[in-house]
């Protein structure tokens, strides 16, 4: 099946990128360089003109008004938007891509069609904007997503040689959880900790990740890690996989195997990187469910409305007239600290997640 949503490659552009792309063994990658900036400029302009813009409008008083934390919600905003619409463009790509749907492993190590090429490049998109925005606000995000925007979009830019295309629909939907993640961050955010919207959107936040991640995410690894040892010992026989249309009945149809005709056995190094990206992210699933899980029960403990107060803690300081002594400060936030819950906010930052280094 052919990108559904094609746009013919800009020749300047993959006439640019194409010597990067031969030098790194990145065929496909002229083919879909447009789509990448297109998808980074989208999110870019969400971030800084849709999310400002909707936020003001319609929740003036909890927009921060700090550089760094806007940033943070901005991204947010981001992260409802991308992981929403990529979900929804590969579980249609699923469903309709009869090419990806008849790949025998052959065909999901080394296969290619141009719509999970576009699912590749709406997550490679992602990370671009997601590395530009990290290294900006470098203070705020930490050096740790910065290493997940760059490991997300080296992994996710093997792809391109191709290799795995097949599966970057497979584990996109590990996404399918953060549209609830984020609602939850931002029921926080708005003052609605502990609300029905929230307990709701928990439960199914924590059924879509254990679904999605853990039963799906797992068995899915268990599929690619066999796909991966076989191809470490064979060479691609694309004349059994390619297929190639014999008449005007067969629109659409395409030779998934096109780029694999030189193809040798898969080296050891690709795969080591792959499987081992894998194995760290099904590590990290378990525990940050684990997390979730306690986050969201603590959200609904007594006292939790009282929650994400933390920020506003010194604006309910009121300092004497005449003059206070660092003892009636102190004093006073003491005071405030003892009515306040013992809750620690469990911003569980997956947003991209690590997910994403399939």
């Amino acid at each position: 099946m052919k990108d559904p949503f094609f746009i013919p490659p800009i020749p300047a552009l993959a006439d640019w990128v194409r010597p990067f792309a031969q030098k790194y063994n990145m065929a496909v990658l002229p083919q879909h360089v447009h789509e990448v900036l297109a998808a980074a400029l989208l999110y870019t302009f969400i971030h800084l003109v849709v999310s400002p813009w909707i936020s003001k409008k319609y929740a003036p008083q909890h927009y921060p008004t700090d550089k760094g934390k806007r940033a943070s919600w901005d991204s947010h905003v981001v992260s409802i938007f991308q992981s929403t619409l990529i979900c929804i463009v590969a579980l249609w790509i699923m469903f309709t891509d009869n090419e990806r749907a008849a790949m025998d492993w052959q065909g999901r190590i080394w296969g290619y069609t141009g719509s999970s090429g576009l699912v590749q490049s709406l997550a490679a998109g992602y990370f671009v904007w997601d590395f530009a925005i990290t290294i900006t606000h470098l203070d705020v995000f930490g050096v740790g997503l910065l290493a997940h925007a760059v490991s997300a979009l080296s992994v996710y830019s093997l792809g391109y040689r191709p290799f795995l295309n097949y599966y970057a629909t497979v584990f996109i939907l590990y996404e399918l959880s953060t549209p609830f993640l984020n609602i939850h961050w931002f029921c926080d955010k708005l003052g609605l900790t502990g609300t029905k919207l929230q307990l709701y959107n928990g439960i199914i936040l924590l059924f879509t990740f254990f679904t999605a991640r853990l039963i799906w995410g797992v068995g899915q690894s268990a599929m690619v890690w066999y796909d991966i040892y076989r191809a470490l010992f064979t060479s691609p026989e694309t004349e059994y996989m390619s297929v190639t249309p014999a008449n005007e009945q067969l629109p659409g149809t395409e030779d998934v195997m096109r780029y694999a005709k030189e193809a040798g056995p898969l080296p050891l190094w690709m795969a080591a990187i792959y499987l081992a990206s894998n194995i760290v992210l099904n590590t990290l699933n378990v525990f940050w469910f684990s997390k979730m899980i306690k986050a969201v029960r603590k959200r609904f403990e007594p006292g939790a409305k009282d929650f994400n107060k933390e920020d506003k803690l010194q604006e309910k300081v009121q300092v004497p007239t005449g003059g206070a002594t660092a003892n009636d400060i102190a004093g006073k936030l003491g005071e405030l600290r003892k009515r306040r819950p013992t809750l620690q906010d469990l911003d569980i930052e997956i947003e991209g997640d690590l997910a994403d280094v399939q």
